[in-house]
């Protein structure tokens, strides 16, 4: 029995060959996909991935800078991390609010 397989399941999981070609296909449509468990699975996803219109290599490298872009420039993004919320610098800075830096 493989490790991936439990004692009740004998289904096989995906092939490295089913794999690569799930991320090829995904690519070339610019989207993702689910990562599947089985080998069934993967031919389902497979045969759901071919169905979508290939989008040209342009349009993902347009696509690609838009979204790097917008990561690097949006200073209202809720996510992004203040100066006044860290303390110190690289590989010794906290968060300013830690709670086991103000018992010190």
């Amino acid at each position: 029995m493989k490790p991936t397989q439990t004692a009740g399941s004998a289904k096989p999981p995906p092939t490295a060959k089913q794999l690569a070609y799930l991320r090829s296909l995904a690519n070339r449509s610019g989207t993702t996909f689910t990562y599947p468990r089985t080998s069934a699975q993967a031919s389902a996803e497979i045969k759901r991935l071919q169905g979508l219109a290939q989008s040209s290599q342009a349009d993902r490298t347009r696509e690609q800078r838009a979204v790097q872009r917008d990561l690097a420039e949006r200073p209202d993004d809720a996510s992004q991390i203040r100066r006044d919320e860290l303390r110190g610098y690289g590989s010794s800075a906290r968060w300013a609010s830690d709670a086991s830096e103000d018992r010190r």
